[in-house]
């Protein structure tokens, strides 16, 4: 038995950073993580493999479309995907171990082995029981099931099984538009896949501005990928290697079906807390999910919980934050988390980046509110790349011009998306955003562009 200021459950992207802040605070720390390798679902079999597939399935684009306009000439490569998925695991084991070698850097203890709580103040793993004045929940979140389609992470996969297909498949059903969906379709549908989306919504990535659905959507269609929308998948069954798909509008109830090579579930993610024992601690749970308070604590003394496990959004750096915020409250700080400034990103090409408020919800509050929105088709760094399409979209306050949100379709947007975040944070009016100097010819120019429309107008527009 060992004792420690502090276990963390699980060596995520919320779970790794808490340890390594509280070890920086002079707690003695420790994390449980049963993989054989750091870094949780993001690094292993998540947002770090995905994109590196992402990457390399752009570079093809890039070779077959526009690579002959810029003079570039020569044969068209072919793709060997055996290499292409030993690319894809380089990145993820250079990921991982850089977390082993931080966690010996801040002398973090790694218990490897699956954890459970048999009481408070005490982690079991394996057949050891350790204790710790505090316990951190970091468990993150496994892929959600859908009635009527069984997994077999070999035809009908998720997306752990998507990123490591034996082949490429000649046709992929996709069901769910979300982020994962798209993001994965994307992949394949460049690889040669013939894609198609079945969405239970009518329309694509639920939640997000109106005038990015219709602009992403008219674009991933131009690339290849077809769209179901409005329809209520009602089973797949494999039969002799391939699968049969079956779903019904929820227009008029009239069934189609096709038959295709593979079939991706993604239809979102769910609180991973088997095994843990929070029931028979009393632990209470919302929705699958576990309760906490503004400082993180659950209805159990001692035991706190962050990322997917907890209410919010599921994504990597919002896990991160919150893991940094428990850290500072355990070690009898301040943390916080804003909620309102957390950015969301699809790394297709063009990218999408949101932060902050949609016209459709401010409206719903009866806020009023301008918008300053500009086009790539007058960025000229954007339009030297071949990514002129989509557009920078700022929403400020009507009265005070207060920026009270930001979307993005186009290229690089997960990255430009930050300086929106930065201005956000310090309460900042679209003006204070135009006024700031831009290096030219560059990308980021299209967000001043769009904070000038919400005054005078835009320059280049």
């Amino acid at each position: 038995m060992a004792t420690f200021d502090v276990i963390i459950i699980g060596a995520g992207p919320g779970g790794y950073v808490c340890a390594i802040r509280c070890a920086q605070l002079g707690l003695k720390t420790a994390v449980v993580e049963g993989r054989d390798s750091l870094g949780g679902t993001c690094l292993n079999v998540g947002c770090i493999p995905s994109k590196a597939l992402l990457h390399a399935t752009h570079q093809l684009h890039e070779v077959h479309e526009n690579f002959e306009k810029m003079g570039l000439m020569g044969g068209h490569p072919t793709v060997d995907w055996a290499k292409m998925q030993a690319y894809k695991e380089d990145v993820v084991s250079g990921n991982t171990k850089g977390i082993e070698f931080l966690f010996k850097k801040n002398k973090v203890t790694w218990l490897k082995g699956w954890g459970s709580i048999p009481e408070p103040g005490k982690v079991k793993v394996g057949d050891e029981v350790h204790e710790a004045k505090s316990i951190v929940i970091a468990t993150g979140s496994e892929a959600a099931s859908l009635p009527g389609v069984e997994v077999d992470e070999k035809v009908i996969v998720t997306s752990t099984g998507a990123l490591a297909m034996e082949k490429i498949p000649e046709s992929l059903v996709v069901i769910g538009a979300g982020v994962i969906g798209l993001e994965l379709g994307s992949v394949y549908a460049r690889l040669g896949t013939k894609v198609t989306v079945v969405e239970y919504m009518d329309k694509i990535i639920p939640g997000a501005d109106g005038e990015v659905i219709k602009t992403f959507q008219r674009i991933l269609a131009k690339q290849g990928m077809e769209f179901v929308l409005g329809a209520a998948v009602k089973g797949a069954v494999v039969q002799d290697g391939k699968a049969s798909v079956t779903w019904a509008a929820k227009k008029d109830g009239k069934e189609a079906s096709v038959t295709t090579d593979a079939v991706l579930v993604a239809t979102g993610r769910k609180p991973y807390t088997a095994g843990l024992g929070l029931e028979a601690l009393g632990v209470e749970m919302l929705k699958g999910m576990v309760k906490i308070d503004g400082h993180f604590r659950t209805s159990v003394p001692g035991i706190y919980a962050i990322g997917d496990a907890v209410p919010g959004p599921m994504l990597a750096h919002k896990a991160e934050d919150e893991g940094m915020a428990v850290a500072e409250v355990l070690a009898g700080k301040h943390g916080h988390v804003n909620y309102g400034v957390i950015p969301g990103v699809i790394y297709t090409t063009p990218e999408v980046a949101s932060v902050g408020q949609t016209e459709e919800m401010l409206k719903e509050q009866g806020r009023a509110y301008k918008v300053g929105k500009f086009p790539f088709m007058g960025n000229a760094r954007a339009k030297a790349v071949f990514q002129a399409e989509g557009f920078v979209k700022i929403i400020a306050d009507k009265e005070t011009d207060r920026i009270l949100g930001c979307h993005i379709i186009g290229p690089a947007a997960g990255d430009l998306i930050h300086e929106v975040c930065v201005a956000m944070e310090f309460g900042a009016s679209a003006q204070d955003l135009a006024l700031t100097c831009h290096a030219h010819p560059t990308w980021s120019e299209a967000v001043r562009e769009a904070a000038l429309a919400c005054g005078d107008g835009a320059i280049h527009a």
